[in-house]
């Protein structure tokens, strides 16, 4: 047999001996690759879950000094009449630092005008208007798995957060397009009060006609701007007793008191001929019941006796957070007051005492005062938790300051001098109203007549020429991230 004419070359031991290792070398490099990207990504996870966890911490944070700011009344004194924003910047400062750290370092700039501030009381220009906290929380020295094989021992990341206790009083005079946004809370109680100051005068003979107003109508400012502390007549701080403006026990709300037939809600209304012996003594306010058409959202039914009466709509909205019924600010005749029914006797009672978890003593919050009388609320304005609180088991206990609770609501004022006359109210039905602004109030306590014993801790006005898309909050001085300019 003739041998091929392509030979094949031989497959000597030699030769598979200088391939020997060559698939282990390829592995090798495969395997080292593999780890390095992993290792990349491992790194770059941790800084990005970092960097995650640096932002909540600086959204907290800012959010928290900013609500110190609202709740503190500050933005009812936007000329520091009483001297206390230092006093109030301090305090959100600790708040914010708490929150954002350890093992954060965290720094705070509060924003006054255009210019950054620290707290000192020169530097806090025009700062009770649409006060602004930036929050820039720093990670050090992040402990990353792989880079330090390139020499890297660790690595940093950082955030910034800015929120703003947004205050629409007269915020046409310092808004650059001379445009206000009017303000619609939401889980306002359906109290609606007329726009009468019941403090002023101190002797408490003040009428429909010549009490000060809590707002101007024509700005949307606060009359009375300052800390009842420091000023006998200012509006942070005051306390007096809210009462329905409703002959009491009737079916339906009738307004009038005795043989006056009065047909506007009054304030000092003076107990005893006349005024019923259920009425507390000056000073007094008379609220009107405002409209809920369905059952509220988010009713929190605390566990104790004061919820077990807590049915009709109206007392819901008073127990929980009315998330359907919208307050409009600034919209002319946008709600109305219902006389339907009366919620002195029962709703009033029973909703309000739910709220504040007042039956038998079980765990309501309370407002520090001066122990005068009537009390007035110590400046700055501080909370102690009851054992009540929903903050309770979270890091608070009973006795601790906070700055949330569920004493604290949201009533809205009426035009009850409007520039058209007084408003006629329709016995047993709808009126519509005009919101101009929302009282801001912590509940001391409610009593089984329907009365209401409140402290103001804000005001604030729709603003002047209010017109646009609402703004909704949950408090009258909203509080909200914002992106810095």
């Amino acid at each position: 047999m003739r041998s091929p004419l392509i030979q094949r070359q031989g497959r000597n031991a030699r030769h598979h001996l200088q391939e020997r290792g060559v698939t282990l070398a390829l592995v090798a490099v495969a395997i080292f690759s593999i780890i390095a990207m992993a290792a990349v990504s491992i790194d770059v996870g941790t800084l990005y879950q970092a960097s995650a966890e640096a932002q909540r911490a600086a959204d907290a944070a800012a959010l928290a000094a900013a609500k110190v700011l609202s709740s503190s009344g500050m933005t009812g004194d936007p000329a520091n009449s009483a001297s206390k924003w230092s006093t109030i910047c301090n305090m959100a400062t600790k708040l914010a630092q708490s929150v954002g750290s350890p093992p954060n370092t965290v720094d705070i700039t509060f924003i006054a005008g255009d210019k950054g501030s620290d707290c000192s009381a020169n530097t806090l220009v025009s700062f009770g208007v649409n006060p602004t906290v930036t929050v820039k929380v720093t990670q050090s020295s992040l402990s990353t798995y792989f880079a330090r094989i390139w020499g890297r021992s660790g690595s940093s990341v950082s955030a910034t957060a800015t929120a703003e206790a947004f205050n629409p009083s007269n915020s046409k005079s310092y808004a650059s397009s001379g445009e206000v946004v009017p303000v619609q809370p939401r889980c306002v109680k359906p109290w609606i009060v007329p726009n009468y100051e019941p403090w002023i005068p101190s002797d408490y003979s003040c009428n429909t006609t010549d009490c000060t107003a809590f707002i101007d109508t024509a700005t949307g400012i606060i009359r009375s701007k300052g800390i009842a502390a420091d000023t006998p007549d200012s509006v942070i701080g005051q306390t007096f007793w809210l009462t329905a403006a409703c002959k009491f026990k009737n079916a339906t709300c009738t307004l009038g008191r005795g043989s006056k037939k009065l047909l506007q809600p009054q304030a000092n209304v003076t107990p005893g001929a006349g005024g019923g012996p259920h009425l507390p003594n000056p000073p007094n306010l008379e609220y009107l019941p405002g409209e809920v058409l369905v059952t509220s959202a988010a009713v929190p039914f605390a566990k104790n006796g004061a919820c077990s009466d807590v049915s009709s709509n109206y007392a819901q909205a008073i127990a929980g957070c009315d998330q359907v019924t919208k307050y409009q600010c600034g919209v002319q005749n946008g709600n109305n007051v219902d006389l339907s029914s009366n919620p002195g006797p029962n709703d009033t009672p029973n909703g309000g005492q739910c709220l504040i978890h007042q039956s038998g003593n079980s765990g309501q919050d309370t407002l520090v005062n001066n122990g005068a009388i009537p009390p007035i609320a110590s400046y700055p304005l501080q909370i102690q938790a009851g054992s009540s609180n929903p903050l309770i088991g979270g890091g608070v206990t009973s006795g601790d300051f906070v700055t949330s609770s569920t004493s604290v609501v949201s009533l809205p004022i009426y035009d009850s001098d409007g520039a058209t006359g007084k408003t006629n109210f329709t016995p047993g039905g709808t009126t519509p109203v005009t919101i101009i602004g929302f009282l801001q109030v912590f509940i001391n306590s409610v009593d089984n007549f329907g009365n209401v014993s409140v402290t103001v801790m804000n005001v604030a006005g729709c603003g002047n020429n209010a017109s646009g898309a609402a703004l909704t909050g949950t408090t009258p001085v909203p509080v909200r991230l914002i992106t810095p300019p």
